[in-house]
């Protein structure tokens, strides 16, 4: 998020939403392939035991 606001300042004003997007995509394109996109920040056994129970 740090890193969009940034470029966000450098790039000043966006001529129009979808160039925001692309950079907010771009960023998450990049994210996903690093090795933060690979760790798991919920671990799904927990929510599988909460189902059974409910």
């Amino acid at each position: 998020m740090r890193e969009i606001r940034r470029r966000t300042r450098v790039v000043g004003a966006f001529p129009d939403g979808k160039s925001a997007l692309m950079l907010v995509a771009a960023r998450l394109r990049h994210i996903s392939s690093s090795k933060w996109g690979t760790r798991r920040y919920l671990n799904m056994e927990h929510m599988e035991t909460l189902n059974k129970t409910a």
